[in-house]
């Protein structure tokens, strides 16, 4: 066949930022924001709104591909930013509220920010960020306020404030046109609590086809009430900071996650769909819990919720689906898609495929499970394990800065998540464990190397080693196994850590052993720590399994033929 060309009839890149001006014209009266007891927006209004701040930041010299962050709750400015700030052409970078000045700063300084949205609640925190950006002879970023839209406080951190600036901005100037989809849109960082913090960064494509995909795979209709309980920080709300817009949907926002707050949205405005990670079914169900009018449907992501919590949130009118996901895969990759032939299974049959993560989505081409080391497929019998493999067109671009650490994730022609896992004979992935011992806790990724690292810098500690242990409210929580030359209290240690990482990543419960368990040539066997730490429950007794957890502190530790019997004398130490 000839060749034809490519032309502006026929060809347009992708973005996300379409959904808003489609939204604007085809769904212009409907109610785009709710948030508070005043604040209303249509959608034309939200897009009028975003053409403003999009021509206040080029006002203020902002250019293509330079970085804008923003440090806020799930507030209308933060949903506006997802569309403003790339149709000013530059990069939109959401940061985690649950950081420390220290991690803000050091993302501040690696994503060399030009402008910094700081919501009033988080002034005193971003204060102290900015100091350590100063102290660093970093270039600082021009600083702007966001005030309370529905009751302003009149708080600041410099002259300027949110809605000043973009009341000053012109609606008529005509946002930046993108020409090319692979054009960086955001960068959200895995972690931020390091010196060298790894930067995601998403394309205008990758963001577009993941929205596409994750409205289309769980079916969300038009005039769709989405309520914000997930953060927009977490990878820019996994798309739907741009989905709901593409289905002329409404956004509920709220500051707080709380029960009451989400129960009184939830019917006050008729929501019909919320994300979240499993805790808020906690929240959901330990304060009054209340049986819904109407169904709301909930995607849920992170360590997959136990049967019989997914139970109990449904007997309430919740409908559950659960996905997997990670920041390099612009949020959700798989999604435990449900088969009604598996309707008439018994009740712990089903828990069984609930468990399961599931599914690619539409924008992947492929997802497998691998030999690491031969990158050859692993057998589909539910039962070899290898690692979760990806590739497909919501794959991030790459790390920001960091050439040596995409090179090492980009393998083959494939994304390799770090996830250890199984696939079954049906294609559905199940993970297995995490082979970086990364701790999923309430939704947040806790790298236990970095709660080792700072437990290492107290001067009692010899050894440390940091698992993942039950919670009731979180789902997992640190749990750190210490061996010290001197005496140190628990109290003492965790203070320590308080002092070193942000508190979302402070252990839980702290266990003084005489000697951790190792190998013959050395290597610490987290796998006989988590064995302990799954005795553990967040109740204050030391007794509780403590005949158990000796019991698993005697057994023979090996490391191929050669072994080694070690007695390991357990003394407690709890908060």
């Amino acid at each position: 066949m000839e060749k034809l060309p490519k032309c502006g009839a026929n060809y347009a890149p992708l973005s996300p930022t379409t959904f808003l001006k489609r939204a604007a014209a085809v769904y212009g009266d409907r109610p785009s924001l709710i948030y508070g007891q005043n604040v209303r927006f249509t959608w034309r209004a939200t897009y009028l709104r975003c053409r403003r701040l999009a021509a206040a930041l080029r006002s203020f010299n902002i250019q293509k591909n330079d970085v804008v962050s923003v440090l806020a709750p799930n507030i209308p400015a933060m949903y506006e930013m997802h569309f403003a700030v790339p149709m000013a052409g530059a990069v939109l970078n959401t940061i985690n509220t649950r950081l420390d000045a220290k991690n803000i700063a050091a993302i501040l300084t690696h994503s060399e920010a030009k402008i910094f949205f700081v919501d009033y609640q988080y002034v005193p925190l971003a204060r102290d960020a900015l100091k350590i950006v100063l102290q660093t002879a970093a270039a600082m970023p021009l600083v702007v306020v966001v005030d309370d839209l529905d009751r302003p406080t009149g708080v600041r951190l410099g002259a300027l404030e949110y809605e000043e600036i973009l009341a000053a901005g012109n609606p008529n100037e005509a946002p930046i046109e993108i020409d090319d989809e692979w054009d960086p849109i955001a960068l959200n960082y895995t972690s931020g609590t390091t010196a060298a913090p790894k930067g995601v960064v998403y394309s205008h494509r990758g963001a577009y086809l993941s929205t596409m995909s994750l409205i289309v795979g769980w079916e969300m209709k038009t005039e769709a009430v989405y309520l914000w309980s997930l953060p927009m920080f977490h990878c820019n709300g996994w798309t739907f900071t741009w989905g709901v817009a593409a289905r002329g949907g409404t956004n509920v926002c709220i500051r707080s996650t709380t029960a009451p707050e989400i129960y009184a949205a939830i019917a006050a405005h008729g929501v019909t769909h919320m994300c979240c990670a499993p805790i808020v079914f906690n929240i959901l169900l330990e304060s009054n819990p209340q049986k819904l009018k109407s169904p709301v449907e909930i995607l849920t992501g992170g360590a997959p919720p136990p049967a019989a919590l997914m139970d109990r949130i449904e007997a309430l009118g919740f409908h559950v689906v659960h996905a997997y996901g990670l920041t390099e895969a612009t949020g959700p990759a798989l999604v435990c898609e449900w088969q009604k032939k598996w309707n008439n299974l018994s009740t712990e049959e089903k828990s069984r495929y609930k468990a399961r993560q599931g599914i690619s989505i539409l924008t992947l081409a492929d997802v497998d499970v691998k030999n690491p080391a031969t990158m050859e497929s692993v057998a589909r019998d539910g039962e070899m394990i290898g690692e979760i493999a990806l590739r497909g067109s919501s794959i991030m671009k790459g790390y920001f800065k960091d050439e040596e650490a995409t090179g090492k994730v980009f393998r083959q022609g494939w994304f390799m998540t770090g996830d250890v896992g199984v696939i079954h004979s049906d294609g559905y992935v199940e993970i297995k464990d995490r082979s970086k011992d990364v701790i999923i806790s309430g939704g947040e990724n806790i790298s236990s190397v970095e709660v080792e690292g700072a437990l290492y810098k107290h001067p009692a500690v010899v050894e440390a080693a940091v698992v993942a242990m039950p919670h009731a409210k979180w789902g997992e929580s640190p749990c750190a196994f210490v061996k010290v030359k001197a005496a140190v209290t628990a109290e003492e240690l965790l203070l320590h850590c308080r002092r070193n990482l942000p508190s979302f990543m402070v252990p839980k419960r702290v266990e003084f052993m005489a000697e951790l368990p190792k190998t013959a040539t050395g290597k610490i066997q987290k796998f006989e720590l988590r064995a302990v730490a799954k005795t553990f429950d967040d109740s204050p007794s030391p007794a509780k399994s403590r005949n158990d957890r000796e019991e698993v502190q005697r057994r023979r530790y090996s490391d191929g033929d050669e072994g080694q019997s070690q007695e390991h004398v357990l003394a407690m130490s709890r908060l």
